[in-house]
Order: structure tokens, then C-alpha cells, then sequence
């Protein structure tokens, strides 16, 4: 940030969209601690890091058109423990909250980033991909670079909070996740004994 400036930040924005081990939470409040210290002003740095977001997140829509319908499915029957219903009961609800699930996904570690490739996927219409990644973005960047802005020198404590929200987030996936897997062995158990 202090060699490209908001430019910069924007970049690292956009790579922690395409690898979601990289924490915006760290980012974005350096971002604004760096806007605090007059390196950028805070108006660019906001600009450019939802900008940063919004192309990170345009590259996984395109992963998801590419994709496509078929080859997704093509490759997740291969996977244990997916039907293709399960598939085509996931589409009928991106169709129904596709847009409450991009807008608020944004806002979600890990799925901020994985939300962009059902949407391409199901090919919302462009322009309200845009609208809501842009909107999510700006919120999500907006809370982190003012906590950074406003702390200052002491804008690393942003990240002790969010590093307790995003493992209840994950947690949370973790148990629907355990819980989806164990209702699926139990029903799958039943049906095996009896063909044995």
C-alpha cells in the first residue's frame, strides 16, 4: 500500500476474492490506518477496494458461466454424497434469493468470494450482480476501513473482533455441513441393509 497506494490496496482486494485465505479483515483496516497517516485519501480508499472487490468477484462469476450448468452437475455427481437433486433443489433457491444471497453472502467470510460462481452459474442478469456485489462490497470494505481510520495505530484490534465472528460463521457451515452428511449416511444405511 505504501509503494502503489489505493491502487494497491484495490489489488490485494481483488486477490483475496480469487483466494479467500487472504483476510480482508487485515487489509481494509490497513487500508484505512494508511488513510489516517495521509498515505490515500478515504474516499479512494473505499472506491478502490470495492472496485478491487467487485472485479475479484466478477472473475468467479465468470468461472461459474464457464462452468455452466452441465459440467457443474458432471462434476458434482462424482463427489460422494451429492445427488443431482440436491443440485436442482440449490438452483430452484439461488432462483428464488440468488439476490438476498449475493448482497448479504457479501458480508460472510469464505462465501463472500464462493457466492460469484452459482451466480454465474445460474447467469443472473449481469447488471444486478454488479449492483448487489457493488452495494455488499462497499458496506463490508466501508465497516473495516473506517474501524482502521478511526483506531489508527492500533488498527490490528479490528481483527481480534472479526476473527471471533468468522469462526462462528464457520463454525456454523462446519455443523450444517456434519449435520447435512450424517442425514444423508443415515438415510443411505437403511436402504443398503435391505439390498444386502
Amino acid at each position: 500500500m505504501d509503494a502503489l497506494g489505493a491502487p494497491g490496496a484495490g489489488l490485494a482486494i481483488a486477490a483475496e476474492n480469487l483466494f479467500p485465505p487472504l483476510p480482508s479483515e487485515v487489509i481494509l483496516p490497513l487500508a484505512g490506518f494508511a488513510a489516517s497517516r495521509g498515505t490515500m485519501q478515504l474516499s479512494t480508499a473505499l472506491a478502490w477496494t470495492t472496485l478491487g472487490s467487485v472485479i475479484g468477484a466478477l472473475a468467479l462469476y465468470g468461472v461459474g458461466a464457464l462452468l455452466g450448468r452441465r459440467r457443474t452437475i458432471a462434476i458434482a455427481s462424482k463427489l460422494p454424497l451429492v445427488k443431482i437433486s440436491d443440485i436442482e433443489k440449490t438452483e430452484r433457491w439461488f432462483q428464488r434469493h440468488g439476490s438476498k444471497a449475493v448482497f448479504y453472502g457479501r458480508m460472510i467470510p469464505v462465501f463472500r468470494s464462493l457466492i460469484s460462481i452459482p451466480a454465474g452459474i445460474e447467469r443472473m442478469p449481469i447488471r444486478t450482480f454488479l449492483a448487489l456485489t457493488t452495494l455488499g462490497s462497499l458496506i463490508w470494505n466501508a465497516i473495516f476501513v473506517l474501524a482502521g481510520y478511526a483506531l489508527g495505530e492500533n488498527w490490528e484490534e479490528v481483527t481480534g473482533y472479526v476473527d471471533v465472528y468468522s469462526k462462528v460463521v464457520l463454525a456454523a457451515a462446519a455443523l450444517a455441513v456434519a449435520a447435512f452428511v450424517l442425514v444423508r449416511v443415515s438415510r443411505r444405511g437403511p436402504g443398503l441393509r435391505r439390498r444386502g
